[in-house]
């Protein structure tokens, strides 16, 4: 289906492939969300309050090569591609089991590109403490996707790899999972990131000069970063968190009540949007 916008100053309409949602804070930290489908991009945030239809027209198409799939792998991926691409490798989700030096990575070229690029090992409260990895070039785009109210840099370390290592190291001791029912309650308080950062660093202290007498004293550096907070447009929680699902009910509508990490908050129920990248939509919004 080509991306259509329609505006007729009442309502605005969106047909095409849906995307993540784009997330960017402001000075403030305010988070601006814009929904995306096709080549289409409306706001969200002064849209809190007024009525949301996303409607599935049957289709999906693949997010890399486009062609039809009766089924999404992978957030958008038709079954040859998911198997084909490097980006959707076990290794993207478990780094420490990069195959790169055994010579059977899937696509060599992007792996250099997008692998063996600095990342970074971070500390982020979305439902609580969590450890995580991301391209240095990701933040805060990682800590929105996620719904951290905080996010704090702990170490700069040289390949997606030697990162996953760390984050193994890391995680005998803090989560790397959002509780996202949880998350979504607003159910979160602050932390002291920073405290948090020193304790690990010097709980795995032994942990990080191992790795550092095998991979090189720079490859795993400090960082001594400002901790970043983000707020959210939600002008009401859900008490209870269903989610709607658009593979059982390709019709979902109601009030706009907040958005948070990828996810609509909605009267009627939640929707990680992300989920169902790929999918052919018709969206209608309050204008």
């Amino acid at each position: 289906m080509p991306p259509v916008a329609v505006d007729d100053g009442r309502v605005e309409t969106l047909l095409g492939g849906l995307s993540k949602m784009a997330a960017a804070p402001d000075a403030q930290g305010r988070v601006e969300y814009g929904l995306r489908v096709g080549g289409g991009e409306a706001s969200l945030n002064e849209r809190i309050g007024t009525p949301l239809r996303l409607e599935w027209q049957g289709a999906i198409h693949c997010v890399h090569c486009g062609r039809h799939t009766r089924k999404s792998y992978g957030q958008g991926h038709c079954y040859p591609c998911f198997k084909r691409l490097a980006r959707c490798d076990m290794c993207i989700v478990k780094p420490e089991l990069c195959h790169y030096f055994q010579g059977t990575c899937r696509e060599p070229e992007w792996g250099e590109a997008h692998c063996f690029t600095p990342h970074r090992v971070y500390l982020a409260n979305a439902s609580g403490l969590k450890v995580g990895i991301t391209r240095k070039t990701q933040l805060p785009t990682r800590w929105l996707d996620q719904g951290a109210i905080q996010g704090l840099p702990i170490l700069e370390v040289a390949s997606r790899q030697q990162a996953g290592f760390v984050e193994v190291l890391l995680k005998e001791a803090v989560s790397d999972r959002t509780n996202w029912r949880a998350m979504l309650r607003g159910e979160v308080d602050t932390l002291d990131l920073y405290a948090e950062r020193d304790r690990l660093l010097e709980q795995f202290r032994p942990g990080l000069d191992a790795l550092r007498e095998t991979h090189g004293d720079d490859a795993i550096r400090r960082l001594d970063a400002k901790a970043q907070t983000f707020g959210y447009p939600v002008r009401a929680f859900p008490h209870k968190v269903a989610s709607h699902n658009l593979d059982k009910a390709p019709l979902v509508e109601g009030v706009l009540e907040g958005i948070k990490g990828q996810y609509l908050l909605l009267d009627t129920g939640v929707i990680n949007l992300r989920k169902y990248t790929g999918y052919q939509v018709r969206a209608t919004l309050a204008g």
